[in-house]
């Protein structure tokens, strides 16, 4: 089968306690599924394209919920990897108010997809046909072999035509700047398209610019990276942040407009933002990517889990600037 999108990477099982508790409080959790590829299909999906997300997962009950989600979400899931061996990696949450901030708990060490290796996944089958592939620096943060396996991805997808994505998704609880650089530098020879913040940026390659514009430049220069997204986000609260992009070109810089966003949950929001920009890269207009994504993403941030639960008509609606007031 041929998909709009193929995302590479892993999903664990997020793990919250409710009304604003601290773990140590916690005598109940909530249970939700998130995992920066998966989101993005799912956002790809929700917006009427056919995406698929190839991971590895323990073949046990957990495994399968992982699985069930994305399905109910719209994404296909025939291509994931099942094996005995191994965990499901899993994730606590807690949510904070100013001026405590909300934060990550890991419990993700052995987890099957950081087990993943080269010849693995059968790219040549999986590919043909099939327009994008996304991964993140998530990915190759899990271990070596999950680093050779995403090179590897990304080799096949250039092989057969597909553009490639890369939002880099620094997270320093999985690798140092230096051991992120030295990795992303070397795939960044199959991206066409980075999705990446300002600091992550400086902290992944060490470089940084009097603007954003120049810090996007400066990646062109280095790698040749064809197109280059930037999420630009202002924290006045934790729950109150303000949210746009600019997409940086050889030949102009493309802006959209900014939400001012009340957060009821901001995780997977920049995923949401890379599923609105590939949907309208798709459509070959770089300017609708800009604005569907983040108009999807500001939708996002008012959604509990991971997921973007939104349609196409929606996100239109937003893009169009569509009000508050309540929808009879």
């Amino acid at each position: 089968m041929a998909y709009d999108l193929i995302g590479f990477g892993e999903s664990m099982i997020r793990l919250a306690p409710p009304a604003f508790h601290r773990l140590e409080q916690a005598r109940s959790l909530d249970l939700k599924i998130g995992g920066a590829e998966l989101n993005t299909a799912v956002g790809i999906a929700r917006l009427g394209r056919k995406s698929t997300w190839i991971s590895r997962l323990t073949d046990n009950s957990l495994g399968r919920l992982v699985t069930n989600h994305a399905r109910e979400a719209g994404v296909d899931t025939s291509h994931v990897l099942f094996t005995p061996e191994d965990r499901v990696g899993l994730y606590f949450l807690e949510f904070g108010a100013a001026p405590r901030a909300s934060g990550v708990l890991y419990d993700r060490k052995n987890s099957a997809i950081a087990a993943i290796k080269p010849g693995m996944v059968p790219w040549d089958s999986v590919m043909p046909g099939s327009r994008w592939f996304h991964v993140t620096g998530i990915t190759p943060a899990l271990s070596a072999t999950a680093a050779e396996a995403t090179h590897e991805a990304c080799a096949a997808a250039k092989r057969h035509g597909l553009t490639v994505s890369y939002d880099l998704n620094y997270r320093a609880k999985l690798w140092t700047g230096a051991e992120a650089g030295k990795c992303m530098s070397e795939l960044m020879r199959f991206c066409d398209v980075l999705i990446t913040t300002e600091e992550d940026i400086e902290k992944v390659f060490g470089i940084k610019g009097n603007s954003y514009e120049e810090a996007a430049a400066k990646v062109n220069e280095r790698f040749g990276t064809k197109k280059i997204a930037i999420t630009l986000r202002e924290n006045p609260l934790v729950w109150k942040n303000t949210w746009t992009a600019i997409l940086w070109t050889s030949t102009k810089v493309l802006r959209t407009r900014s939400f001012e966003v009340e957060i009821v949950d901001r995780l997977g929001a920049g995923d949401s933002f890379a599923a609105g920009l590939i949907h309208g890269m798709l459509d070959s207009d770089d300017q609708k990517g800009l604005d569907w994504g983040i108009a999807m993403s500001a939708i996002k941030h008012s959604i509990p889990g991971d997921f973007a639960w939104v349609t196409a008509a929606e996100v239109e609606a937003t893009v169009q600037g569509g009000g508050l007031r309540i929808t009879r």
